[in-house]
């Protein structure tokens, strides 16, 4: 098969076939039959046409992000920075989901330092975002860790172990896994395995990272719910508690301090207390039903860096219910 360049072809016919084509819309089978040509030969037409600068295809700048919205949640929210990616409303919330993926990547990626250590939560959003993150540059030493154990015993795309796997596999570094459920049975159970010298070890590692990437769920939507860990007596304690959000497993209130439930002794995750230690904390999330989590997150000190679509972004402004 020849190569566009090697297609032997008139000016003429280039610009019949691409004003057919371009301008006039028509199919390429009837540009064929009009440029007199075989409506294989067309496809290879068109190309030649754009390599010789007759086609030139231009598109005006797209600004995928905004930047007022993102300013607005900087300062009503606390936030050290937000990231707000341009929605259109026909999109799905897993649309939603590979639209911040796409756009957000690059500039997470940059957020990834040489040596550093990099606690990663499970989540739909997360995993989205990680399938767009990559080292624009050497940035050996790396380490991603666990930060939550699995939500339950078949590891899924979006938990914490796969999307840490990913990663280092991209970032040539290493990754520490928990190997344990994200909640078990009793307290006591959790106790014990939070004693282990290999459990424990992970969470001192944790302790020092310098990033955390998380996602931010509710009582009614997260990946607990989805995946159904949880059952109808712990929706019931955590409706009468007034959850209001979740993050690494953990639920909290209106004002972002975590819940004393019961579920509270069960849950393999770094505490909030060491997640507020970690100096760039950034939540990543799509949709608009999780924007009371998001503010009481931000009220909580509990995320510094909030990635979100345009539609949630107003949602947690106030300005669309």
């Amino acid at each position: 098969m020849q190569a566009a360049s090697e297609i032997p072809a008139r000016d003429d016919q280039l610009l019949l076939a691409a004003r057919l084509y371009y301008i006039d819309g028509l199919s390429q089978t009837e540009v064929a039959h009009l440029a007199g040509v075989s409506q294989s030969k067309v496809s290879r037409l068109l190309a030649y046409a754009r390599e010789r600068g007759i086609v030139q295809i231009t598109v005006p700048e797209y600004n995928p992000r905004q930047p007022e919205l993102e300013r607005r949640l900087r300062k009503e929210l606390g936030l050290a920075e937000a990231i707000v990616i341009h929605t259109i409303p026909e999109q799905t919330v897993q649309d939603l989901r590979q639209s911040i993926g796409y756009f957000a990547g690059r500039l997470v990626s940059r957020w990834i330092a040489p040596a550093s250590t990099v606690a990663v939560a499970g989540g739909r959003s997360i995993q989205a975002l990680v399938q767009h993150v990559k080292p624009e540059a050497a940035a050996p030493g790396v380490t991603f860790i666990q930060a939550m154990g699995n939500i339950d015993s078949s590891p899924g795309a979006y938990d914490a172990l796969e999307l840490c796997r990913a990663l280092a596999h991209r970032w040539s570094g290493a990754f520490l896994t928990l190997n344990a459920p994200a909640l078990l049975p009793d307290a006591e159970t959790c106790r014990r395995l939070l004693e282990l010298e290999q459990v424990a070890g992970v969470f001192r590692r944790i302790s020092k990272a310098s990033l955390a990437l998380v996602g931010i769920g509710t009582p009614q939507n997260s990946v607990f719910v989805e995946r159904k860990v949880l059952g109808p007596r712990e929706h019931d304690m955590l409706r009468k508690a007034q959850a209001v959000g979740e993050i690494l497993g953990r639920f909290f209130d209106a004002d972002g301090n975590e819940l004393d439930t019961p579920l509270r002794s069960r849950v393999v995750s770094i505490s909030f207390k060491e997640l507020k230690r970690v100096r760039h904390v950034a939540a990543i999330v799509a949709g608009g039903d999780r924007a009371a989590a998001i503010r009481a997150a931000a009220r909580g000190g509990l995320i510094k860096t909030l990635v979100i679509d345009e539609r949630g972004a107003r949602r947690v402004l106030g300005e669309i219910q």
